[in-house]
């Protein structure tokens, strides 16, 4: 029986099954040593609680179960891949598809139990088994022929946008929890709404705002949509919107995010946004240009911190305010800044980029380096006013060509292969991150995170 002490932890280790070529027999295989491993692990007190030996041996345990999803997953990801969508036919959210790997396979990703365990506690003192469903993704959208479907799967209006689009065409306006979506005249106005927490983002309004994405891009009846953020409850901006401040880093040092909001927002709306929506019969790659798409115009506010300013990376046109600014602060969270590696430099360069990600630099909207990413620079009071004029602009001189122009700079910029083998990568190295004690050291030395209530 494998024990609480480092010696037995490391024997379990050696143990590792071998890959074959039959995945009947590695599924049975690896099942059974990863359900060693975390029964080992139930035997010992919770991370907090564990001594020193202890808690080397968790992380023994933990670091050979992820190699050895690794290795079994170098050899047959497509086929679990192939297994949950019956031979590519099946279109899963990720949640679907995570839950259904781990029935195929028991013990390739954690079941939903000890994910909700994990929830309850702060981030500093969970395992980290969300890792594994990082490693899975990572595997999954790294083959060629999976991650495209993968791919493809995510640009599908979700069911509950499809449920509520009577809605919004009797009404003109659909309130979410998190998010609404009004219909003004051939415009489409999103906006997301988190006003205790200036328009952070976590798992509470991540699939709220995709919903409110899909219904803009699905409405019939609007050609372009605006993107901006809802008025806020802080004093210090009272009666005023921002933009948003990115990932609610309270909650995430609470523990309170899951592993899995990061890639849901990227695969989910952001995505959207940027390539819009595709239909389940037809390829949403760029050459055939089949997807629904419609220029967007972010409205920015106060400020776009975070992910925040990730989003402005995938619009069209941006109208900034003349006392607003930007930031990437990923070195300070500790995290990556979502598809911004990728992205920020075809703005103002590999330099700039490289310390806005990297160091720290804040850039004012009304300011050269600003004015390379925002179009439009206002008095703080006028940006609703221009936002919507802006979007009248287009429209009067005709945007029928807006969507092929979006697409054909995309073929020459990013397109949907370069975006699936970012994802892959993301997936994991986001994951790793997210469970990395940087991160919270990071967080209680420039956020006081420790201190901080929700």
């Amino acid at each position: 029986m494998l024990d609480k002490k480092p010696g037995d932890a490391e024997s379990h280790r050696a143990q590792r099954p071998p890959v074959t070529m039959d995945f009947e027999k590695d599924a049975q295989a690896f099942s059974r040593y990863w359900a060693e491993g975390l029964a080992a692990l139930d035997r010992m007190p919770a991370k907090p609680g564990r001594s020193a030996d202890e808690q080397t041996a968790a992380e023994t345990v933990l670091a050979a179960g992820r190699r050895a999803r690794m290795r079994f997953l170098e050899r047959h990801a497509p086929e679990v891949y192939r297994n949950i969508t019956d031979n590519h036919t099946r279109f899963l959210r990720v949640h679907a598809l995570l839950d259904a790997a781990r029935q195929l396979v028991p013990g390739l990703v954690p079941g939903a139990a000890l994910v909700e365990q994990e929830m309850s506690r702060l981030q500093k003192d969970k395992d980290g088994h969300e890792i594994d469903q990082g490693i899975f993704l990572n595997h999954v959208v790294g083959d060629v022929a999976a991650g495209t479907h993968f791919c493809h799967a995510a640009l599908l209006p979700t069911q509950e946008a499809k449920s509520l689009l009577p809605k919004l065409m009797a009404e003109g306006r659909v309130d979410l929890e998190g998010a609404s979506v009004e219909r003004k005249g051939a415009m489409s106005i999103v906006e997301m709404q988190n006003p205790r927490f200036l328009n952070a983002e976590d798992d509470s309004n991540v699939d709220t705002i995709e919903i409110a994405v899909d219904l803009a891009l699905l409405d019939p009846e609007t050609e372009m949509c605006i993107l901006r953020g809802g008025f806020v409850e802080h004093r210090k901006y009272t009666g005023q919107r921002t933009f948003g401040t990115g990932i609610n880093l309270t909650k995430l040092y609470n523990g309170d995010v899951t592993c899995l909001w990061y890639v849901k927002r990227e695969w989910g709306f952001i995505n959207k946004i940027y390539r819009g929506l595709a239909d389940p019969e037809i390829s949403p790659n760029e050459i055939t240009g089949e997807t629904l798409e419609k220029p967007w115009v972010a409205q920015v506010d106060n400020f776009a911190i975070g992910g925040s300013c990730q989003i402005l990376l995938v619009c069209d046109y941006i109208v900034a305010a003349d006392n607003a600014y930007m930031t990437l602060p990923a070195r300070k969270e500790g995290i990556i800044p979502g598809f911004a590696n990728m992205r920020l430099w075809r703005f103002i360069g590999d330099r700039l980029a490289r310390q806005g990600i990297q160091s720290d630099r804040r850039f004012d909207c009304d300011s050269p380096e600003g004015r390379q990413i925002c179009d439009e620079i206002v008095p703080h009071d006028r940006t609703d006013e221009m936002a919507e004029a802006v979007v009248e602009r287009f429209l009067n001189s005709g945007a029928v060509s807006a969507a092929a122009n979006r697409r054909a700079m995309r073929i020459g910029q990013e397109d949907l292969e370069l975006y699936r083998r970012y994802l892959a990568y993301y997936c994991k190295a986001q994951a790793e991150c997210h469970f990395s004690p940087q991160l919270i050291s990071n967080l209680e030395k420039f956020w006081d995170a420790q201190n901080r209530r929700i």
